[in-house]
């Protein structure tokens, strides 16, 4: 009986050891497992599973026994997929069909880019010859002429209409002669007043932008002496000697010129230009110079002695705003029903470059062209043998 109940003890002293065991190590990972429960001795309540561990990675827990004294758990609110879920697992929009590729688009039609202005070449001692009052113009070799040499270039093949334009009396004032070169279209014809005091730098900065230089003769006006062309005009009353020293004063003021026009602001030379040999002697003179002739007098014939043409209107008279506009719309219409026009503006102002400058800046979207008066020139008819 003795030994019994040492048996006893040395188990109750067994079981009590591995309980202290058990509780010092703690739950395992997971909670009791439910063979444990299930096995736990009679009348002892199961132990209350420790809260589980959250995995790393959310994955499904095996279906465990439910237990009895357990109260029964709440279906679960299915959580909202996580981003890290594959995309395959989310629900897709059906793919729509892939739109065509749009056809190539056709390629534009582009004109050729209009080609830098180029200023007037220096002038060339190859078509100077020595004078008592400097150097004058001649024909060089091979036929050369100032008219080619100093003109300004333009394509020969152009078939808009073209408009052509001279403004007079430049270099008398610096800064007005100053701001008609830097604001007037490169292709305007400037003519110089031969009483002009330091033309080189004006002339150099004409030929700088491309534009064509022509010289201003005085000629004998109508109502003169109320009207006075100077001392160096020409006159109806000189003998032919003289008027061909003035003549050659004249045309060796300027250098680098394409020719002369007969005009010297308001004053046309008319009462000269009247009498057929007086206007063809000039006009000879010119030709064999290499130099062109413009008459500044609108409807007349063109110079029968000499490279030139007529002019087709006068702008500037009067120079107001209202009628040089007016004038020059008129000159448009010259150009558009005879091919080409050319115009004049006897005398350089402010509200003259004012108005043509702007309108020339809409001229080709108008369908012409502004042309030098180098391309509009004609053949002479008439050339004494």
């Amino acid at each position: 009986m003795r030994a019994l109940g040492v048996f006893w003890l040395v188990v109750l002293a067994a079981l009590a050891g591995g309980a202290a065991v058990l509780q010092w190590l703690g739950p395992p990972e997971g909670g009791v497992p439910p063979r444990l429960a299930q096995g736990a001795a009679p009348g002892e309540p199961p132990a209350e599973p420790a809260a589980p561990a959250k995995p790393a990675e959310p994955a499904p827990a095996p279906p465990s026994p439910v237990v009895a004294a357990a109260p029964e758990p709440a279906s679960p609110t299915p959580a909202p997929p996580s981003a890290a879920e594959p995309a395959a697992a989310q629900a897709e929009p059906p793919a729509l069909p892939s739109a065509p590729e749009p056809p190539p688009l056709p390629t534009p039609v582009r004109r050729a880019e209009a080609q830098p202005d180029r200023p007037i070449p220096p002038p060339d001692p190859a078509l100077q010859e020595p004078s008592r009052y400097g150097p004058l113009p001649r024909v060089g070799p091979e036929g050369r002429t100032s008219i080619r040499a100093y003109g300004r270039s333009f394509d020969r093949g152009e078939t808009r209409p073209r408009v052509a334009l001279v403004v007079g009396n430049l270099g008398l004032s610096a800064a007005l002669s100053e701001e008609a070169i830097a604001r007037l279209p490169p292709a305007t014809g400037l003519a110089f007043s031969p009483y002009a005091p330091r033309l080189d730098p004006l002339l150099e900065r004409a030929r700088l932008r491309g534009m064509e230089v022509l010289n201003a003769i005085p000629m004998e006006p109508a109502n003169y002496p109320a009207n006075d062309p100077g001392e160096r005009a020409l006159m109806t009353t000189l003998p032919p000697a003289e008027n061909g020293d003035r003549l050659a004063w004249v045309i060796s003021r300027l250098s680098g010129q394409v020719g002369a026009i007969g005009a010297l602001g308001p004053m046309r030379g008319e009462r000269f230009a009247a009498l057929p040999e007086l206007i063809g002697g000039v006009q000879d003179v010119l030709r064999q110079h290499g130099l062109l002739y413009v008459d500044p007098r609108p409807g007349a014939p063109s110079p029968a002695r000499a490279w030139g043409r007529s002019v087709d209107i006068v702008v500037d008279e009067p120079a107001t705003r209202g009628e040089i506009d007016r004038r020059l719309a008129e000159l448009e219409r010259i150009a558009r029903e005879r091919g080409s026009a050319l115009g004049l503006a006897g005398d350089v102002t402010p509200v003259l470059v004012d108005r043509v400058a702007a309108w020339a800046s809409g001229l080709e979207s108008r369908g012409l062209v502004m042309a030098p008066v180098t391309a509009l020139i004609r053949r002479p008819e008439e050339i004494p043998r």
